[in-house]
C-alpha cells in the first residue's frame, strides 16, 4: 500500500508537460482535449485502452501508453493528474510516489486549471445532473453573447457540441457536481473542489453503496457542499425532495426553491401544467406564485420539466430573458444515453437510456410511456452499478416498472467478497414482478435476452434498454437482428 507526499499535491507555477493517470475514463479524456486546447502538450496511460475513446485522443495526437508501468513516469512531466480509477496497488502509482512529481486528482485539476477563473455554475442531485448541465449549456450557448459562451464539463455527449466538454469565452463554467470520491488520496467527494457560486440540488438519495455506508453520510457530504457557496451565490433546490429541503435551510446564501405547482406555501419556482405531444412537452413556470411564462422542452417526462426549471432559475438569477431562456429550452437537442432512439426497425423503436437507481427507472419510465402513448413498452434493465448489483436496492425495483408492459432482467455480475444474501437476484425481481401482475424474466446473459426478443418483438414495440454501461453492445446486435428478422 503506497502513500503519495501530501507536500507534493499542487500544480507548480510552471507547467508544460502533463501526464495523466486513467485517460481513457470519460471525464479523464475530456479532462486531456481541454488541457490540449489549452496549450499544454499531454500524455496518458490507462489500462483499457480501446475505441472510441482511444480514437478519440489519438485523433488529437495524444500520447496513449497501454498498461500502468512505473516507466510511464520517465520523461518526469511538470504535472500527474491521477484519475479515481488507480488504487493504492498500481504500479504507476507506486512510481509516483517514489519520485518528487507534482500531482493533482482530476477535481482538483478542473478547479486549478478552469474553475477558479471563472464563476461556477455547478449543479448537483443523485439524479438529473447531466441532462440539467446540458440544458444550461444550451441555452447559454444559444444567446450568441459572448459573456454566456460557456465552459463546461458534463457526464455525457451533449448533442449540440457532440462532446462532453468546452472551452467557451464567456465567464462562465458549467460543472456536474458528482458526490463520489476524488482520488484514492482524497476520500472526499468531487464537488467539495468546484468553488460553486451558483449550485442546484436536483435531489438526494442514497446511492454509491461502495463508498457511502448510509444516506446520512450522503447528506453529510451535501452539508458540506452548501457551506461552500457564498452569502452572495444561489442555491436552487428541489424542495419536493424532503433531503434537499433539510440540507437547504442550513444554507448560509440566498435560497430559490423550486418543485410542483402548490397553492399553499409556494416555492420560489413551481411547475405548473404539463402537456406532452410528439415527443416535445410544454408546461407552466410559476414563480413567487404567479404565472411567469410558458416554453417547451423535446423531451418527455415531468422529471426533464423539473430539471427546467431548475435551469430557469439561475438563468434569470445571470440576467437572461424569458425569451432567452425559451430559446434555449426549446431547441435543445438533448444528451446521448438519455431517453436516446438509437434505431427504428420494422416500427420497432429501440430506446437507450442511462436510468439505474430505481427512482430514476421510475421517472424514465413513465416519461416514455407518456412520450409513445398507445405502444407496447418493452424494458430491459441491466443492474451494473456498484449500488444496483446490491440487495439494498432488491424491494425497491419492485414498484418502479409499473409503466412497462414487459421487463427483461439480466442477471447482473457478483460483486467479489460479498454474500449471495448480499446481492441483487434478477430472478427474485422477476418473481416479484409476476406476482404483481406483469410480464417479467431474468436472463443469465445478454445473448439470452437477444434471442427471446429477436422472437418475440412486434411492430409498435418501444424497447428501452436502461443501464450506465455498454451492455455488451445491446442496441446494435438487436438492431441488427430485428432488420435480419424483417427481410
Amino acid at each position: 500500500m503506497i502513500t503519495l507526499d501530501t507536500a507534493l499535491n499542487y500544480a507548480p507555477e510552471k507547467i508544460r508537460n502533463i501526464h495523466i493517470m486513467g485517460i481513457c475514463g470519460t471525464g479523464m479524456a475530456a479532462l486531456a482535449g481541454m488541457l490540449q486546447a489549452a496549450g499544454f502538450t499531454i500524455s496518458g496511460s490507462d489500462s483499457h485502452v480501446y475505441p472510441p475513446m482511444s480514437d478519440f485522443l489519438h485523433q488529437l495526437g495524444i500520447t496513449i501508453y497501454d498498461g500502468y508501468n512505473a516507466e510511464n513516469l520517465a520523461t518526469k512531466p511538470d504535472l500527474v493528474i491521477v484519475g479515481n480509477v488507480i488504487t493504492r496497488k498500481n504500479p504507476e502509482a507506486a512510481a509516483l510516489a517514489e519520485s518528487a512529481l507534482p500531482y493533482l486528482s482530476f477535481p482538483q485539476a478542473l478547479s486549478h486549471f478552469f474553475i477558479r477563473s471563472c464563476i461556477s455554475l455547478v449543479v448537483a442531485g443523485t439524479h438529473g445532473k447531466t441532462t440539467t448541465c446540458s440544458l444550461l449549456a444550451n441555452c447559454l450557448y444559444k444567446t450568441e453573447e459572448t459573456k454566456f459562451d460557456p465552459t463546461f464539463m458534463i457526464g455525457g455527449i451533449v448533442k449540440e457540441f457532440a462532446a462532453n466538454f468546452r472551452l467557451g469565452s464567456g465567464d462562465y463554467f458549467i460543472a456536474e457536481g458528482d458526490e463520489y470520491d476524488t482520488a484514492f488520496f482524497d476520500k472526499e467527494s468531487k464537488f467539495l473542489h468546484y468553488r460553486p457560486q451558483i449550485a442546484i440540488i436536483t435531489s438526494i438519495e442514497f446511492d454509491h453503496a461502495d463508498i457511502f455506508d448510509d444516506l446520512e453520510q450522503i447528506k453529510a457530504a451535501f452539508r458540506k457542499f452548501v457551506r461552500l457557496i457564498p452569502e452572495d451565490g444561489l442555491l436552487v433546490a428541489n424542495l419536493d425532495c424532503p433531503n434537499v429541503a433539510e440540507i437547504a435551510a442550513e444554507a448560509k446564501c440566498e435560497v430559490q426553491g423550486y418543485g410542483l405547482y402548490r397553492k399553499e406555501n409556494p416555492y420560489y419556482w413551481m411547475l405548473g401544467s404539463q402537456q406532452t405531444k410528439d415527443g416535445a412537452t410544454s408546461f407552466q413556470i410559476y414563480r413567487q406564485g404567479k404565472l411567469w411564462h410558458t416554453t417547451e422542452v423535446k423531451m418527455t417526462g415531468r422529471h426533464n420539466c423539473l430539471n427546467s426549471l431548475a435551469v430557469t432559475a439561475v438563468l434569470h438569477k445571470i440576467g437572461l430573458s424569458p425569451s432567452q431562456i425559451n430559446k434555449g429550452l426549446s431547441t435543445f437537442a438533448g444528451v446521448k444515453r438519455r431517453q436516446e432512439v438509437r434505431g427504428e426497425v420494422d416500427k420497432i423503436t429501440v430506446i437507450d437510456d442511462f436510468a439505474h437507481h430505481p427512482t430514476a427507472v421510475r421517472e424514465t419510465l413513465a416519461a416514455l410511456k407518456a412520450g409513445y402513448p398507445g405502444r407496447r413498452l418493452v424494458t430491459v434493465f441491466e443492474p451494473r452499478t456498484n449500488s444496483s448489483r446490491r440487495a439494498i436496492f432488491q424491494k425497491d425495483y419492485i414498484s418502479v416498472f409499473d409503466y412497462a408492459d414487459m421487463v427483461l432482467l439480466r442477471e447482473p455480475i457478483p460483486i467479489d467478497g460479498l454474500a449471495k444474501e448480499e446481492l441483487f437476484s434478477s430472478k427474485q425481481l422477476a418473481e416479484d414482478l409476476q406476482q404483481r401482475g406483469q410480464t417479467a424474466q431474468a436472463f443469465a446473459d445478454t445473448t439470452a435476452i437477444l434471442d427471446y426478443l429477436q422472437h418475440n418483438s412486434a411492430q409498435g414495440d418501444v424497447i428501452a434498454i436502461l443501464s450506465n454501461g455498454g451492455f455488451d453492445n445491446i442496441h446494435e446486435r438487436l438492431l441488427k437482428r430485428l432488420e435480419s428478422r424483417s427481410k
